[in-house]
């Protein structure tokens, strides 16, 4: 057949363009071996990555009153933590508001361990003392530490005051109303199981109300003319 004939004739051109397919099929399926294997890499570093953050929360007892946090947002724990603090500051702030961190342990020492979604939080400053520049403060924080495979990690967190000029609140937080409301229930069972307050009772007896309806019957008497009644029905 003539088919036949061509092929036998052209074997060796044929034989080196499949040997070229196999080749480059064998290329792609290489680099897309390599490229699974480094995905499969970096999500297991992401599963062991830990990510700091240092930021500032108003308080529900008052806005004025500012806690600072270091929380890890990542997935893995954060060994070896360290912490370099700089600022902008104005008009003499600098003992109100770095020194206050530098005073905290974990700012001055650093911190061991944080595991994911942990987060160490303490008091920081008051808004209402010092200068009023102090909102226009801006402390920066350089974060240095490690995850459980050793790898190094740097971080720089921003606390600008500034955002927090002009913000006001309205009513109380309902989780605090709630606590406040449960410790004056708190307080008056404790008064009332240890003696120091007792029940306030009010007592109506048959000879109160005999005098009651008495009362009733010579003012109705009163109003109307009629003769009051000779005692109580």
């Amino acid at each position: 057949m003539d088919w036949l004939d061509q092929i036998n004739k052209n074997s060796g051109a044929l034989s080196a363009i499949f040997s070229g397919v196999v080749t480059v099929a064998t290329v792609i399926y290489a680099w897309l071996t390599a490229k699974l294997v480094n995905e499969t890499r970096r999500m297991r570093e992401a599963q062991t990555e830990p990510s700091l953050q240092v930021v500032y929360r108003n308080r529900d007892e008052w806005i004025n009153l500012l806690d600072v946090a270091v929380r890890n947002i990542g997935l893995g724990a954060a060994y070896d933590i360290t912490f370099e603090i700089r600022a902008e500051l104005k008009e003499g702030d600098k003992n109100d508001l770095v020194d206050s961190l530098g005073k905290l342990g974990c700012f001055s020492k650093g911190l061991v361990y944080l595991g994911p979604n942990q987060e160490f939080t303490s008091f920081w400053t008051n808004l209402m003392d010092g200068h009023a520049s102090k909102l226009d403060s801006r402390v920066f924080i350089h974060c240095r530490y490690r995850s459980a495979t050793g790898a190094r990690y740097e971080s720089q967190c921003v606390l600008d005051l500034s955002e927090i000029k002009g913000i006001s609140r309205i009513g109380e937080p309902p989780l605090l109303k709630i606590a406040k409301q449960l410790e004056s229930i708190g307080k008056d069972l404790n008064h009332l199981t240890t003696g120091f307050k007792h029940l306030r009772i009010d007592t109506y007896s048959q000879a109160d109300r005999e005098a009651a309806r008495a009362e009733w019957d010579a003012q109705r008497a009163q109003l109307t003319g009629e003769q009051p009644p000779n005692g109580p029905k």
